[in-house]
């Protein structure tokens, strides 16, 4: 595996209510068609880390988004970190994190940096006690109550419409960097 580096892939809303179907032995299937190795999935819910040659993460999400409309039929948007873009993504969360609900916890991973103009007509007072930030293209978001009915999520998305957004909750986070290691 010498030259090889390791890689996340995020797949967007795939596996949500039985629609989208993505099997995750057929993902396997597929990024390993890519020529990519020691490819491993977490969760059923398009998470996927393997090996490849030093390439741009952005040609590999356009590599691996092909792949997967001409497999299954229907577009699929992804988006590749390296391990240490992943643990990077970590390392910046904006809170304290040992003593936090990890499933109260979610990065929305972008396709791009985030515009600090795009956030800033998104008032955090009216979300309270929801809180975010951003940081580069990554959006931090902590919902102490629980996410289940914050409007937080959606004022986000719509703020950065044309953005390619997934969001993966703090556990995620954390085990795609150790997969990624």
């Amino acid at each position: 595996m010498r030259g090889m580096t390791r890689y996340v892939a995020l797949l967007r809303g795939i596996n949500v209510g039985g629609h989208r179907r993505v099997p995750m032995a057929e993902l396997r299937q597929v990024m390993t068609g890519l020529g990519w190795d020691s490819v491993a999935t977490h969760l059923n819910s398009g998470n996927a880390v393997f090996s490849a040659g030093e390439a741009e993460p952005a040609a590999l999400a356009g590599a691996l988004e092909a792949a997967l409309a001409e497999h299954f039929g229907f577009p699929v948007d992804c988006l590749v970190r390296s391990g240490q873009e992943m643990r990077d993504a970590q390392r910046r969360c904006p809170w304290p994190t040992a003593d936090r609900d990890p499933a109260k916890l979610l990065v929305l991973f972008a396709d791009r940096p985030v515009p600090a103009e795009a956030l800033a007509g998104v008032d955090a007072a009216r979300y309270a006690p929801d809180e975010f930030q951003a940081d580069g293209r990554e959006v931090y978001c902590w919902f102490p109550d629980g996410m289940g009915r914050s409007k937080l999520p959606d004022a986000v998305t719509a703020a950065t419409r044309g953005l390619v957004l997934t969001g993966r909750n703090w556990r995620t986070v954390a085990k795609l960097v150790e997969m990624s290691s």
